[in-house]
């Protein structure tokens, strides 16, 4: 699996399968900073979220698994909707917490499995207030920790990244879906987009993102692989 590095234009080539190549890819992605949100995505070259079977699944491949597996192993929290999580399931991370976001407290349908040497207790259930104490009960039945959002059942963005920062973890990456990538981005809240782009045409029934405001960002690398995928990470102008 060869990748090359075309900006900044060091054309450098590295088999990311090898243990090499991982740790080249972990340099490229690697980040100083002690906070942080990310938004990592993957998209059809027409914008759609998903591939023929409607979940992502379809449009992926080895190497963005493995570029996925780079930008979770830097974090401290890994946030997708509850909606993804009942639509393509989940793999709770060995290292990294995963948060659920979810404004109903409806879990019915998740689909949660845990990598090897995982627990049930990496996995957060993002809630609000309100619907905290009812919850609590069936969660910790479950080995699952509930963070609950002070303000209106919406919860914003800024709310849910205080509530994880409360729990020490402030570096964030948001793999959506796309209306929870689309409330991230329209909040202004995102450092850095890493954006996979499949070489594939697909008929648009969502969108990865849905934007009213063009970000502001400029382009901080880009890697092309040998078999036409595109990996973009796009900074945010602060």
């Amino acid at each position: 699996m060869i990748v090359t590095e075309v900006h900044p234009a060091t054309l450098e080539r590295q088999d990311v399968a090898t243990e090499a190549g991982r740790a080249w890819l972990a340099n490229r992605y690697a980040r100083g900073e002690q906070a942080y949100v990310r938004l990592n995505m993957i998209t059809s070259l027409t914008g759609a979220a998903s591939g023929s079977d409607g979940t992502s699944d379809t449009l992926t491949s080895r190497t963005d698994r493995i570029i996925l597996g780079v930008i979770r192993a830097a974090a401290d929290v890994v946030v997708v909707g509850a909606q993804s999580v009942r639509a393509e399931g989940y793999v709770v991370p060995r290292s990294t917490r995963l948060a659920i976001v979810t404004a109903s407290g409806d879990l019915e349908g998740h689909r949660l499995t845990l990598a090897e040497g995982a627990s049930p207790d990496r996995v957060l259930i993002v809630c609000p207030e309100s619907r905290a104490d009812a919850l609590s009960a069936d969660a910790v039945s479950h080995g699952v920790q509930i963070v609950a959002v002070p303000g209106d059942e919406r919860m914003s963005p800024s709310a849910i990244l205080a509530a994880l920062a409360e729990r020490g973890l402030r570096r964030v990456v948001c793999e959506g879906g796309p209306s929870l990538a689309s409330q991230f981005a329209a909040a202004g809240v995102i450092d850095e987009y890493c954006i996979t782009v499949a070489p594939s045409i697909e008929p648009v029934a969502q969108p990865f993102l849905r934007m009213d405001v063009r970000p502001d960002t400029d382009p901080v690398g880009v890697l092309v692989d040998e078999a036409g995928f595109s990996y973009l990470r796009l900074r945010a102008r602060r």
